[in-house]
């Protein structure tokens, strides 16, 4: 099971498209070059037809757009919702 954030809002994901930190307004294919991500994935992304991204590519997309990643995706609710938390987390007394 790959680790993925959820995107938090399609139309802040479109906002940040126009408006990036860094630079001229993106267009699919020049955040495609500038992230490093498919074309496909974004597209999907700002049209909501896709709600969550891969760790990797979510990070790519904002380093892109130069925000902060809490900007534009949340992590999973719960760590069994995804692999990246151990099998037997600490406890208090430990």
């Amino acid at each position: 099971m790959s680790r993925r954030y959820t995107l938090k809002s399609a139309e802040v994901f479109r906002y940040a498209m126009k408006n990036p930190g860094r630079g001229a307004p993106y267009g699919y294919d020049s955040l495609a070059e500038a992230s490093g991500c498919g074309r496909g994935l974004i597209e999907k992304l700002a049209t909501g037809k896709q709600k969550s991204a891969d760790v990797n590519d979510a990070h790519a997309l904002v380093e892109a757009f130069g925000v902060a990643l809490l900007f534009l995706f949340a992590p999973r609710p719960s760590p069994n919702l995804d692999d990246t938390s151990p099998a037997n987390p600490p406890t208090d007394k430990e």
